[in-house]
């Protein structure tokens, strides 16, 4: 029988349930690469083919210790052609130095950048390893911006202080207060294999200190509104483009605030956002109904630029904000 790749990856009964172990006891955080070790080479995303020359894409999550998941999507990667339905999970461990991975009727290795393996009826995929870059990565302001941080002084921040690298660490609040505005921001996640859910790469930036856009380690998971990109209790991303962790990615945010009444009390209009995540709209006009936990105010009006501190070594750069009227 001939085989058809979209349909085996997108049969869940394909592959073993994919549960995520409870938050270790250790919670190591690696900010470069050469101290990541041999588990942060494995991990990553992979594009190749499945069968007769069909597209597919796989991210591989490391857990610590030689442990990994990996996830398989039809047709490409998460913003870039896949179908945003089907997808495989599998589970992986290293022995004598390979990592290898299985679900029910698949299974591949990785080598040297290359994912191979077969599926059903001896279907061979073969992927090779790539690091996506956001379009919108090193941004250039435009003339009328607002430089909050260029990585040589926190002068636009009444709390923050310079990390390592000339980058900003958190918590971060800016001295000057936004209504309506255009945000870029530049951040990066450490590498956490042994951390789950939100013990991984945790911060946010808040919107007039008050609507959280969540950053997190989710590289993998499902996209979730407590999941990067998400909108506290309010909305999940409408696509996971969370990198793996030490990839720098980008948030370029459109926010227009709440509108009041002339007595300032009385709301007229919800405040509304658009968040592009790696370039790729994530929410868009979305409706804030009210703000998220976590923030320093609730009173809808404008207010500073945070960025969350939650116990996590999460940096930023190449922070920029255009007024708008």
């Amino acid at each position: 029988m001939r085989f058809k790749p979209v349909s085996i990856l997108a049969l869940s009964l394909f592959c073993l349930p994919f549960v995520m172990p409870a938050q270790a006891a250790h919670g190591l955080a690696s900010l470069n690469a050469k101290e990541a070790g041999p588990d942060f080479v494995v991990q990553g995303e992979y594009v190749g083919t499945i069968g007769e020359k069909a597209k597919v894409g796989a991210q591989v999550i490391a857990l610590g210790n030689g442990a990994f998941d990996a996830v398989l999507y039809t047709q490409g990667l998460p913003g870039d052609g896949w179908d945003g339905k089907s997808t495989v999970r599998l589970k992986g461990k290293t022995s004598d130095g390979v990592p290898h991975f299985k679900g029910k009727n698949i299974q591949g290795t990785i080598k040297d950048g290359q994912f191979t393996g077969s599926a059903e009826n001896d279907v061979r995929f073969a992927l090779k390893k790539i690091e996506r870059q956001s379009p919108t990565l090193g941004a250039t302001p435009p003339p009328g911006a607002i430089v909050l941080f260029d990585g040589t002084n926190t002068d636009a921040w009444s709390v923050g202080k310079i990390a390592e690298d000339h980058l900003l660490g958190v918590p971060a609040i800016t001295k000057q207060k936004f209504d309506n505005f255009l945000l870029h921001i530049e951040f990066r996640t450490p590498f956490m294999p042994f951390s789950r859910g939100q013990g991984r790469g945790n911060s946010g930036v808040y919107l007039a200190d008050q609507y959280e856009v969540q950053v997190l380690d989710s590289f993998g998971l499902e996209g979730l509104d407590n999941e990067c990109g998400g909108i506290y209790k309010q909305a999940k991303p409408l696509v996971n483009m969370c990198y793996p962790p030490l990839s720098w990615q980008t948030y370029d945010i459109e926010f227009r605030a709440a509108r009041f009444a002339p007595d300032e009390k009385t709301k007229r209009h919800n405040a509304v956002v658009t968040v592009r995540h790696n370039g790729v709209p994530i929410q868009y006009n979305l409706e804030l109904t009210h703000p998220t936990p976590g923030g320093n105010r609730a009173d809808e009006h404008a207010g500073p630029i945070f960025l969350q501190n939650h116990g996590n070594p999460v940096r930023f750069r190449s922070i920029w904000i255009v007024n708008r009227p």
